[in-house]
């Protein structure tokens, strides 16, 4: 087999470690909490980082007026299947196509990667603007407009006396390389049909 098609196909197969790796995680931390507090987010579940940490979140949230953080999303019943189909189409593009159908598959997981992170950012905006009126905390900025809880979409954001960290986690990273290398298995494919010309 080419070079180009078992690149391919590798780059195809880590995705699968999306089912065992976190693809994201949410940390705070706090004087109050000498450990943070942090939540693992995978494809189709949300875990603590400590046990009792989402629970913690919760109630200390609920003290400013957000809402719970919920035990199942809409996203966790579709991610999954997207998962699956982006890998067996991988493999099948390795085995039986030329390629430049391995950067259409790159392209193609770019788009999904950016429609995850806008469906994650308005998940965010929605988790830490839409506040309860019975709050039984209010903080206000110095405008006097009522503050919100916006964990940052990546990167480290300080909100009050807490200091939310949100990064990828082992699942995104080789997920990434999976699609690093999807490009590599174009490139290679690219060479040896160059090399067959001559």
């Amino acid at each position: 087999m080419k070079k180009s098609k078992i690149v391919m196909i590798t780059g195809a197969l880590l995705l699968m470690s999306l089912f065992v790796f976190p693809l994201w995680n949410i940390t705070l931390e706090a004087p109050q909490y000498p450990t943070p507090l942090g939540m693992d987010i995978h494809i189709n579940k949300l875990t603590d980082v400590n046990m009792g940490d989402l629970q913690n979140i919760n109630l200390m949230n609920h003290y400013v007026g957000m809402k719970s953080i919920p035990d199942h999303l809409k996203e966790f019943e579709i991610f999954p299947y997207v998962v699956i189909f982006m890998v067996i189409l991988g493999i099948f593009l390795g085995f039986k196509a030329n390629h430049k159908w391995f950067l259409a598959w790159f392209i193609l997981m770019v788009v999904l990667g950016i429609a995850g992170m806008y469906d994650f950012y308005l998940w965010e905006y929605d988790y830490g603007h839409n506040l309860s009126e019975h709050a039984a905390i209010k903080f206000t900025n110095p405008d006097g407009t009522l503050m919100t809880y916006q964990p940052p979409l990546i990167g480290t954001k300080t909100m009050l006396n807490f200091t939310a960290h949100s990064y990828p986690r082992i699942g995104a990273i080789l997920m990434f390389l999976g699609m690093l290398l999807s490009l590599v298995a174009f490139y290679f494919g690219k060479k040896e049909s160059v090399q067959k010309q001559f």
